[in-house]
């Protein structure tokens, strides 16, 4: 082995046994399940599950079900009867089998299995089914036949390697402007332009996997292979990422597979009769705070049908990568519910399910053999350490993580501090406090944040305000300050980001409404349920110019290509609250100070001319346009009192108050 990563951090050193345990485990059951050294090719219960054409035009129809004792396919071509021409085999191994002719099955027909065990039966959807539709009448969930004519022809290749993605969070449903549930084309359509204008590089798209309820967000998956049909046909989604990559945009799934639906008719729970087919027996089988099923990963045949579902999506429809949904959940027999996760020991003790560390990393195996450049993110709120650290340092090896305690301390600071009370040297560790050896996704906020029952940043910085006061004629302090500080909150989080940022569709021009899915309490309504985009357009109201100043944030980090350097501390002035740091040749200077403006505010910084970049300041962005544009500034010989010693030339500047600036060094 070479340094692992209790070699280059200390305070792992008393948990090396546990580190390489963990290793030598995760490097065992890759070996279990490869085939001639690779995973990939070991690992492919889906093309073995499920409906299938075979290459003479005959069906073949196969499902695991231990516990059944009796298996009918049923459907449209028999009339939902159970008959013995339509009853599967068992074939060993709790494996059951079909052979049908190519006649027997349509495009399109709707099927599902009546599945019989000891004591009881029920109808079930195959647990590898690819596509499910629901009766708009009875509301039912069916499978469905799908193998149409002319599959898809691919034109671009995949994205390739985001190394710092700047991600656009985004849920297909709610991206139309009507009260509707929208679709993959109009996606495509629509929204994707919207996207490649501002200048981000990589989509996660929510709840692509199919889910009973609508407003579960996606996070109640009852079919693991299917793509959720109420957005569009396979056909549809493949054309949007096909779109994506023609506009250079990655495309990453949100993958839940912490949890699945306790739903029984169209979920796996209670598949065959038994409960523990994929999931734990008894307490530990359901999560206390979801209402949902948890998976066994000790299983083997837990984390095949996932690994399977993993190269199933990267396959089938060219994902460039997923973000893992509930890591924390995952990794803790308590789920990590009501836990500080104060110590090392957490990461490394009894409390932590091994198998589930040894699914995930397999995943991630997995992921990059089929595509070396793929995106893989960890949703962990415990800090796990080598959770995104390479598997041969004795990490995870997740790419990155999200650094999801940076949006709580932008509500605790907004919430719980006067604007005269910010810390701009907490600001600074809270941004920055990130392990180095691991790559993190920074936010100000994403879809939770969104949500009933949570605030956005916008919502929080003007409230009601917004409601009267957006229009630019309009004079009010309110709405002032949180236009001015929405717009340095989401610069200085990219700008401290530990190698990629996320932003949630529609948060880029400050949308004024939260999220809210049809349901009982609120008449089903899809009022709060969709993207008003339009109000990003007229150059009358300021959601427009919150949107200019996102675009031209996003284009400057991408073409300096910003977050491939290391963020360094140049001063953190508690008295006057002003922050500055730099990130290569590229020097941030925020003045977070509500009322007081300051007139040659020196600092220690690398000697050279420094050319203004950024100005959220700007007219063009809502500011009060206070600095010249096309300024330049050279930096003076002799250190600043003010901060980082390293440098021997100070750099003055005109900081007014709730400002950020950015400048460029001149190379000569």
């Amino acid at each position: 082995m070479g340094r692992m990563i209790y070699d280059t951090d200390p305070y792992l050193a008393p948990f090396k046994p546990a580190i390489d345990a963990r290793h030598r485990r995760i490097l065992a059951a890759k070996k279990r399940f490869s085939v001639d050294g690779s995973l990939a090719k070991g690992i492919n219960n889906h093309l073995y599950y499920g409906l299938h054409r075979q290459e003479d035009g005959s069906w073949v129809f196969r499902e695991w079900a231990p516990n059944a004792t009796r298996i009918h396919l049923i459907g449209e071509f028999n009339n939902w009867k159970r008959t013995p021409a339509w009853e599967l085999r068992a074939v060993g191994g709790g494996n059951w089998e079909i052979v049908l002719p190519d006649f027997a099955l349509s495009h399109g027909d709707l099927y599902k299995l009546f599945i019989e065990w000891p004591g009881g039966g029920g109808e079930r959807l195959p647990a590898y089914v690819t596509r499910v539709v629901q009766d708009p009448d009875t509301k039912i969930f069916s499978a469905q036949v799908w193998a149409p004519e002319k599959p898809y022809g691919w034109k671009y290749p995949r994205a390739g390697k985001r190394p710092n993605p700047l991600i656009y969070e985004c849920h297909i449903g709610m991206s139309s402007e009507e009260e509707k549930v929208s679709t993959f084309n109009e996606f495509r359509e629509d929204v994707l332009p919207r996207i490649a204008r501002l200048g981000y590089d990589v989509i996660q798209i929510m709840a692509l996997q199919e889910h009973p309820y609508y407003g579960s967000f996606g996070y109640q998956v009852s079919n693991f292979f299917a793509l959720s049909s109420r957005f569009g046909t396979p056909e549809e989604f493949k054309a949007l990422v096909d779109e994506a990559h023609r506009l250079h945009i990655a495309v990453v799934m949100d993958i839940v597979h912490s949890h699945a639906v306790d739903n029984e008719a169209e979920g796996l729970s209670m598949f065959d009769g038994r409960e523990d087919l994929y999931f734990h027996k008894g307490p530990q089988g359901r999560h206390p705070a979801w209402g949902s099923r948890c998976f066994d990963y000790g299983k083997d045949e837990t984390k095949c049908f996932l690994l399977s579902n993993c190269k199933f999506w990267m396959e089938e429809y060219r994902l460039d990568g997923f973000r893992f949904d509930g890591v924390t959940s995952m990794l803790y027999w308590d789920h990590g519910l009501g836990k500080d996760f104060v110590g090392y020991d957490n990461y490394f003790n009894s409390g932590v399910d091994e198998e589930a560390v040894t699914y995930l990393a397999l995943a991630n195996i997995l992921v990059r053999e089929l595509d070396p450049n793929a995106i893989t993110i960890a949703e962990d709120v415990s800090g796990m350490a080598g959770l995104a650290a390479p598997l041969s340092a004795g990490g995870v090896g997740f790419g990155f993580r999200m650094a999801m305690g940076i949006a709580d301390h932008w509500i605790k600071w907004i919430k719980e501090k006067s604007d005269e009370q910010w810390s701009v040297g907490e600001m600074w560790y809270e941004l920055t406090n990130k392990r180095s050896d691991e790559k993190t996704v920074s936010y100000a906020e994403c879809h939770d944040q969104a949500l009933v029952g949570d605030k956005t940043l916008i919502f929080r910085l003007m409230d009601k305000e917004m409601y009267f006061s957006m229009n630019t004629g309009s004079m009010n302090p309110v709405v002032d300050r949180g236009i001015a500080l929405h717009k340095m909150i989401r610069l200085v989080t990219l700008a401290t980001s530990g190698g990629g940022y996320l932003n949630f569709m529609g948060n880029e021009f400050g949308h004024p409404e939260w999220i809210d899915f049809p349901r009982e309490g609120n008449g089903w309504s899809y009022a709060h349920a969709r993207r008003q985009w339009s109000l990003s357009e007229p150059d009358y109201l300021r959601y427009s110019y919150l949107r200019n100043f996102d675009e031209a944030m996003i284009h400057l980090f991408k073409e300096k290509k910003l977050l491939s350097f290391a963020p360094v501390l140049l001063t953190a002035d508690e008295q006057k609250q002003i922050l500055v740091f730099m990130r290569g040749d590229t020097i941030f200077a925020f003045n977070f100070n509500p009322s007081e403006s300051f007139s040659d505010y020196g600092f220690s910084a690398p000697e050279g001319e420094y050319a203004v970049i950024l100005d959220s300041d700007e007219k063009r962005f809502n500011g009060f346009d206070r600095i010249p544009p096309g300024e330049t500034h050279f930096s003076m010989d002799g250190k600043s009192p003010n901060g980082n010693q390293d440098f021997s030339h100070t750099l003055f500047l005109y900081l007014p108050a709730r400002c950020a600036l950015v400048l460029s060094r001149k190379r000569r």
